[in-house]
C-alpha cells in the first residue's frame, strides 16, 4: 500500500484505536487482515470511498465464492463495522441482504479420558505440563502460553486467565495432580531469574501501556511468563523483550503425539478443552459451573457438550439399562 493512497495512515489509525480500547493483539491482527482484504477486493479503493454496497458485496462474495464458515463471515463483518464506526467515524447503516454463510451444526471432537492421558504421556517436557493444563484446566492453547507467574494462586487452587477470548478475565481450577509440577516450574524459573543481575535482565512483554505505567513490572518475577520463549524479540518501540512460547510450538508437539499414539480422530490442542468440558459433565459437574470455568458468555454454548455425551442432558441414562 502506497503513501499516496494513504493506506499506512489508515493502518496506524486502526492500530491506535484498537490499542486505546485495549483489544488484544490477536484481535488487532485479525481486524487488520479483514480490512486489508476488503480494500484489495475492491481494487485498492480507500474505505472512505466505499460504504454499505461494497461491504455487502464483499461479505456475499466470502460466502458464495470463498465458502467461508458463518463464524468467519461474522468476523469479517465485525472488523468492517469497527473500521467504519470507530476509526472512520462513519457507522454503517443497513447493508441490506447479505448472502449468509451456512452455519454447520457440528459436534466438537472429544477425547476419552484414556485417550487424553495417552497423548499427554507421549508429550515431552516441558510441553507435557502445558498440555496437561489444556486438559486439566480447560485452557485454550493461547491462554496457556500467556500464563504468568502471578496468575497461579496456590492457596486458592485457582488459575486466572487474563484477557481471554472476548477480552475477558476468568478463573479456572488448578488441577491437583499438577500442583507439584507447577511449584517446581516456578522454583526453576525463580532460580534462573535470580541468577541474572538485575541490570542485565531482559523485561518480559507487557500488555498495552503497562510498561510505561509500571516501568519495573517487566523485570519483576511476578510478571514473568510461566512458559517463556527461548529467544529475545523486539517490541513495537524497538526495545528488547521476552515473549511467551508461541502457541504453534505446542500445537506441533501435540500433533506429533496424536500421531504417535495412533488416534485417528481429527484432534488438536483445542480438543483437550472440549474433552475437559465433557469429562466434567460426565462426572456430574453442574452445567453452570462448567460454563464459568470455560468462560462462555451464554450457557447455550456450553450445552453442546451435553449432546456430545449422547443425550440431551448430562447424566441421563436410557431406561433400557434397568436399575
Amino acid at each position: 500500500m502506497s503513501h499516496r493512497d494513504g493506506k499506512p495512515r489508515l493502518r496506524e489509525q486502526v492500530r491506535r484505536v484498537i490499542r486505546l480500547r485495549r483489544y488484544s493483539r490477536r484481535t488487532e491482527k485479525t481486524y487488520w487482515y479483514w480490512i486489508r482484504f476488503f480494500i484489495r477486493f475492491h481494487n485498492m479503493r480507500h474505505p472512505n470511498e466505499m460504504a454499505e454496497p461494497e461491504v455487502r458485496a464483499f461479505l456475499s462474495w466470502l460466502a458464495t465464492e470463498r465458502n467461508v464458515a458463518g463464524a468467519t463471515q461474522n468476523q469479517a463483518l465485525n472488523a468492517l463495522v469497527f473500521l467504519y464506526a470507530k476509526v472512520l467515524d462513519r457507522p454503517l447503516g443497513d447493508i441490506g441482504a447479505v448472502t449468509r454463510a451456512k452455519r454447520q451444526a457440528r459436534l466438537p471432537v472429544v477425547l476419552s479420558h484414556e485417550e487424553a492421558m495417552a497423548i499427554i504421556r507421549e508429550v515431552p517436557d516441558p510441553y507435557r505440563l502445558m498440555v496437561s493444563l489444556l486438559y486439566g484446566a480447560g485452557l485454550r492453547v493461547t491462554e496457556c502460553a500467556r500464563l504468568r507467574v502471578k496468575d497461579l494462586d496456590f492457596s486458592r487452587r485457582v488459575i486466572t486467565v487474563r484477557d481471554g477470548k472476548g477480552g475477558k478475565d476468568r478463573t479456572t481450577l488448578m488441577p491437583e495432580p499438577l500442583i507439584i509440577s507447577l511449584e517446581c516450574r516456578i522454583t526453576d524459573l525463580r532460580q534462573h531469574f535470580q541468577a541474572v543481575p538485575q541490570e542485565k535482565r531482559i523485561p518480559v512483554s507487557l500488555p498495552f501501556a503497562l510498561a510505561r505505567k509500571y516501568p519495573n513490572a517487566g523485570t519483576s518475577f511476578a510478571w514473568q511468563w510461566l512458559f517463556p520463549s527461548s529467544s529475545i524479540c523486539s517490541d513495537d518501540d524497538g526495545c528488547a523483550v521476552r515473549y511467551h512460547i508461541h502457541p504453534s510450538a505446542i500445537q506441533r508437539v501435540v500433533k506429533q503425539a496424536i500421531r504417535s499414539v495412533g488416534i485417528s480422530k481429527p484432534a488438536s490442542c483445542h480438543t483437550f478443552r472440549h474433552s475437559f468440558a465433557t469429562e466434567l459433565l460426565r462426572r456430574g459437574s453442574d452445567l453452570r459451573t462448567v460454563q464459568e470455568l470455560l468462560g462462555h458468555s451464554d450457557v447455550k454454548t456450553t450445552q453442546i457438550y451435553t449432546h456430545v455425551l449422547g443425550s440431551g442432558f448430562a447424566g441421563v441414562r436410557s431406561p433400557l439399562g434397568g436399575g
